[in-house]
Formats: structure tokens, sequence, C-alpha cells
């Protein structure tokens, strides 16, 4: 899910703020040797990266700044609460603005830590200050490129690891997993580039996580890094004005009417991509009894829903790792007073007034999911099962309320009331 710019925009030019390319990833040594290939191209590039690793133990971060001819900063800086969010806050928007404004000819790359998401990192540039002025006064983001490496790529994706497994935790309490960092990493990125210098360029794994990628993200641009010129590779990468700061947050993309994935159900180097859409609601205990399986076959899963006795809520669908995660993402329009409505963006009540049920308003399941080899229909079959039957239906909203559910309290926003 990404904040992909139209295609074939181009910048201003009349745009005078330094660009700064965002490299993430999940694997460090790929996304430091794209940083290196942008460097060799562009020897004036400012290629700022942040070390995490004594974080947690001592709330310390070294961060680095270095050119085409070498290190120009190294600093290691306390912070006084030791987490991401601090870093981000603290120093790296501070690094960047103080950068860009006494260099503004000189583009940036930011290299980001593992654990540190690009959209954390986009929104505090969005409305953070720096001694005054907001950080996007002084640079403006081009793009968010996500570097995947082919040796690390599947067994990330299917990790069943919580960050702090591998010491790599925002925070004390942050209980983000693995699979979900690295899914969301893609998901966001308008660039996805997959990392194969020396690579055997037509060998079926290479095709395989190709296919994959381009699943997991089908609107980003997709480029293969397999040791063509670093000048040329560099020009697809940078001052592309890929990133639409304008453009929906990931998991609001369905809402709006932008895709949230591709339906490609037969198996493509074993890759399959299926969507589904129902407009009845889910009922709750036959949904939580089906999550296993439904988070077990596949490496992705993502959108939006509702459940019979929560029938107010929108609920956000995250599945990777074997987990779930479910969320609030507030009231469907229908469950909404007319006169709150013009709260929501243009695009989704125009959504909503194109697919709006006589029944259940803008009320859906929709669901996109990702993964090696698993059956669609299959997994079509087993969301069905979880869908209120037509006898349910007919019992109505007051006795969808008084359903068993699982997932009380999980929702902040929930009305118990009988609207």
């Amino acid at each position: 899910m990404s904040r992909l710019a139209q295609t074939g925009a181009t910048e201003s030019p009349t745009e005078l703020r330094p660009a700064l390319t965002l490299l993430t990833g999940f694997a460090p040594g790929a996304t430091r040797e794209a940083a290196d290939l942008l460097l060799r191209a562009d020897p004036t590039l400012l290629v700022v990266a942040h070390d995490l690793s004594a974080l947690l133990d001592s709330g310390t971060v070294r961060r680095t700044v270095r050119d085409g001819g070498g290190l120009l900063e190294d600093e290691r800086l306390t912070l006084e609460h030791g987490c991401i969010a601090c870093t981000v806050r603290e120093d790296l928007l501070p690094a960047i603005v103080r950068l860009a404004r006494a260099m503004p000819e000189r583009d940036l790359v930011l290299v980001l830590p593992p654990s540190m998401e690009p959209e954390t990192v986009a929104a505090a540039c969005s409305w953070c200050h720096v001694d005054g002025a907001p950080v996007t006064d002084a640079v403006r983001i081009d793009s968010v490129v996500a570097v995947c490496a082919p040796a690390t790529l599947l067994d990330t994706l299917e990790s069943d690891q919580d960050l702090a497994d591998r010491r790599l935790q925002a925070a004390e309490d942050d209980t983000r997993s693995v699979a979900d960092v690295a899914a969301r990493q893609i998901e966001y990125a308008d660039t996805v580039l997959l990392w194969t210098p020396g690579a055997d360029r037509d060998g079926y794994e290479r095709a395989r996580l190709d296919v994959l990628l381009r699943r997991l993200n089908p609107w980003a641009e997709h480029l293969l890094a397999d040791g063509e010129d670093a000048a040329r590779l560099a020009g697809r990468i940078r001052r592309s004005a890929r990133f639409d700061p304008e453009a929906p947050e990931p998991h609001g993309r369905g809402l709006e009417g932008h895709p949230i994935g591709c339906h490609e159900p037969e198996p493509d180097c074993g890759v399959v991509a299926s969507l589904y859409l129902a407009r009845r609601p889910l009922h709750p205990d036959r949904l939580h009894r089906a999550l296993p399986e439904l988070a077990g076959r596949t490496l992705r899963g993502r959108g939006h829903l509702w459940i019979a006795s929560q029938p107010d809520n929108v609920v956000a669908w995250e599945s990777s790792g074997g987990g779930v995660s479910m969320g609030d993402m507030g009231p469907w329009l229908a469950a909404t007073p007319d006169a709150e409505w013009e709260e929501s963006s243009p695009e989704r009540r125009a959504n909503a007034d194109l697919n709006w049920d006589e029944d259940f308003g803008d009320r859906e399941v929709r669901l996109a999911f990702v993964g090696l080899r698993f059956d669609a229909a299959e997994l079509a079959a087993v969301l069905d099962g979880c869908l209120l039957t037509e006898a349910e239906l007919a019992e109505g909203r007051a006795a969808w309320r008084e359903y068993p559910d699982p997932f009380e309290g999980c929702f902040e926003s929930k009305e118990r009331n009988q609207a």
C-alpha cells in the first residue's frame, strides 16, 4: 500500500528544496549497498544513517553522514527516552533540516534502520517543526524505496518472531512482528528494488520473488538491481517525484476506492494473489475460529471488514507471519450522522455513493491476500463460512449485537446503541 504519485509525475521546474530519498528494508546490507550505488552515481549526495543497536540498553544513537568523499559526521547521542519516536523527533528530523539548509544544492538519502517504518518518518515530516518551521519547508520527500534481498525476503515475510526476539524493537513495549513490519515497508513504498547484483537474471527464484513483490505492492514502480550501470539505475530511482503526500494512508486505500491488491488466483512462479469482497457481515465467533486458518494459508493479508455484533465499526485487517492484527478505523458512513459526513474525505464519500447498498450502506468486507501456492477458492470458502446465513440476516441488527463476541472491547470506538 503505497503513496504513489500519478504515473508520469515530474518535478516542478521551480522546486528548490533538496530531494530526500528514503531507503527502507529488512536487509541492512542490501539497503547500505543501494545507498552506495546512489553515491557512486552522484558523489554530492548526503547519505544519512542511524545505528540503533545501543538504543534500548543505553539510549544511545549513532548518526553518520557521508558523501562521495567519505565520512562527514559521526556522532553518538544519548536520548532522554530511548525509543525510535524520540530518535526521529530529536535527531533525525533536525539533522535532515540542518543539512538541507546548509547545503540546499545537494540531495539527501536517508537509510532507515530495519525497525523504522517509512510511514512514521514521512508522517513526522508532514507535521513536525524544526526551529519553528515545518520540515517540509526545508526538504521534500521524493520517493520511498523498499530494498529487498533475495536471500532473506521469504524468511522475513514468513517469520513468526516479534522485533523483540531480534532486539530490534522501537521501545520496551513494542510488540510489532518482523513479518508485519517488513510487509508494511514494501506496501508503503512507491519504488520496490529487488537487490540482486551478481545473481542469475533469469533464475527461477529471482523471478518468483519479483512476482511476489509485484503482488504485495502492485502500484509501485518495480526495479531490479542486477549489475546494470550505477548511473542508469540511480537515474530510475532518484528524482522520480513518485511520492505523493496527498495519497491516502495505506490502511484507508480501500475505503477511498483505491485498489488494495490484485486478483491472480492462478499461481505465477508459485505466487497467488486473491481478492475477497462481500456485503454481508462476518459472524464474530466463526471469524474468530477461522483466524489461524486464514493467516496460516498466506504470507500477507490486508483490507477492512465489518462484524455483525459491531455493525457501526470499520475494522482494519492485517495478517502476516501466521498472526492477525485487527483495529478500529472509525465508523462506517452508514453509521455516521449526515452532518458529520463532511469530516470524511471527498474520495471516501464518492466511493460510498458509487457502491451504496440498500441494506448495508457502505459496509462491506474487502480483503486482499498474497501467498505461495494457496488455493484462492478454498480461502474464499473459509471466509464465506464466516458470513451470516440468510436466517441470521433475518434476525436483524438488534439480535446481531447480542451474539457472543470474542472481539468485545477490542475496538475503541465501538458503539453499543440500537441505531
